[in-house]
């Protein structure tokens, strides 16, 4: 990649997203696919550019974006906290700005694990007395 390019690690529940920024026009490409082609919905989309409207950064950087893991919602919370923590790696100063917007906190809620003898996580089979 070139000279002043960014790279952050981005998580959310299983998905992992590795985001590479460099200056450039505002270029999204999410595993080899156009940020359309990858996101149809428009609430996932809004979610990803979030940090980029706050730090008023919108068209000054192109990503490079591989993610894997999880749904399809969980990879743009995974993508948005990669991009937030690039721009922190860009300038230091916009910490304050995406930490009190809650961008820079990973969200570790994950499926919990079944147990065994159980049906589930937390559901238990039913008691009989006889």
């Amino acid at each position: 990649m070139a000279v002043n390019s960014y790279y952050a690690t981005g998580k959310r529940k299983t998905s992992i997203a590795r985001v590479w920024m460099k200056e450039g026009n505002g270029v999204f490409v999410i595993n080899k696919r156009t940020f359309d082609d990858y996101f149809t919905l428009d609430i996932l989309k809004r979610l990803i550019l979030q940090p980029l409207d706050i730090t008023d950064k919108k068209d000054k950087f192109d990503f490079y974006i591989n993610v894997n893991g999880g749904g399809i919602s969980g990879q743009a919370g995974a993508i948005r906290h990669g991009i937030s923590k690039a721009l922190v790696g860009y300038d230091e100063e916009l910490k304050s700005v995406l930490k009190k917007a809650g961008f820079l906190t990973r969200d570790a809620r994950v499926k919990e694990r079944k147990k065994y003898g159980q049906p589930g996580a937390r559901k238990r089979f039913q008691y009989s007395k006889r």
